[in-house]
């Protein structure tokens, strides 16, 4: 795999997929996705081995860790350490954009996932 520099903000922004992997690293120590929701939508509550840093670029709402809740908007980061149950709500008016570091990979290089819908289908949800 290629080293990727981009301008993450506008890659963030732009993005309208429920997920897009931009990034894998070539052992799948890491891993790059950027994320759109809908207003009232979220990631769904999930537990991953690794660690994962989220960013959020554009809109607001609610992360949920380990059962407490916490207010975030632009410019907020979310770390969250491997085996933390987790959620992130967009409780706002406007999609909410994201990116998200995977330590290691959690999806397939490449995967593009449109909607929610066919995020939890190609993960058996």
């Amino acid at each position: 795999m290629e080293p990727l520099v981009t301008n993450i903000e506008d890659a963030t922004k732009e993005n309208t997929n429920f997920r897009k992997v931009l990034h894998t690293g070539p052992k799948r120590q890491s891993q790059l996705t950027v994320m759109s929701l809908k207003p009232g939508e979220d990631i769904g509550m999930e537990v991953h081995e690794g660690d994962q840093f989220l960013r959020i670029e554009q809109g607001k709402g609610k992360a949920i860790l380990g059962g407490q809740e916490y207010e975030v908007e632009d410019d907020f980061a979310i770390v969250i350490p491997a085996g933390t149950e987790h959620n992130v709500v967009n409780t706002g008016g406007e999609d909410m954009k994201l990116y998200s570091i995977y330590s290691p990979a959690e999806h397939p290089e490449g995967t593009i996932h449109a909607t929610k819908a066919e995020a939890e289908e190609a993960e058996g949800h």
